[in-house]
């Protein structure tokens, strides 16, 4: 059986309020659609630390562009649209950073910011193609 989607903190709370409120394992498991092991193991954890939030967020590799590493690329990028890939990668290594980043991590943070580069197409009808006829 495969891993299902993490619950998000109000189906870890709803699942502490059903438990408190008397619902049994299985029970709670039919009202929320979640599995009996995971019923079992937010409300165990509620019990031992009073907390339902999962730490599964600050696992992995940390990033390393971080926030404001995102903000000053996305700052260099309003300020000029027309600046290249190559441009943005060498301003963000040679700003002082700790770590300097690949061509790579810079195409990949600016794919997460939602950037993306259209190349111009060339037009068959405006070339000689079909115009020419």
């Amino acid at each position: 059986m495969g891993k299902s989607r993490d619950l998000s903190e109000f189906e870890r709370g709803m699942i502490v309020g059903a438990r408190r409120a008397g619902c049994s394992i299985s029970q709670t498991a039919n009202l929320l659609g979640c599995s009996r092991t995971a019923v079992s193991r937010v409300y165990n954890e509620w019990c031992e630390k009073k907390k339902t939030s999962s730490d599964r967020a600050t696992t992995g590799r940390k990033r390393l562009v971080d926030e404001n590493g995102e903000k000053w690329i996305e700052s260099v990028v309003e300020a000029n649209n027309q600046v290249t890939i190559e441009e943005i990668h060498a301003m963000y290594n040679s700003s002082g950073v700790e770590k300097p980043i690949s061509l790579r991590t810079a195409r990949r943070t600016l794919k997460r910011l939602g950037y993306t580069c259209l190349l111009p197409v060339d037009d068959p009808l405006t070339e000689g193609g079909a115009s020419n006829k």
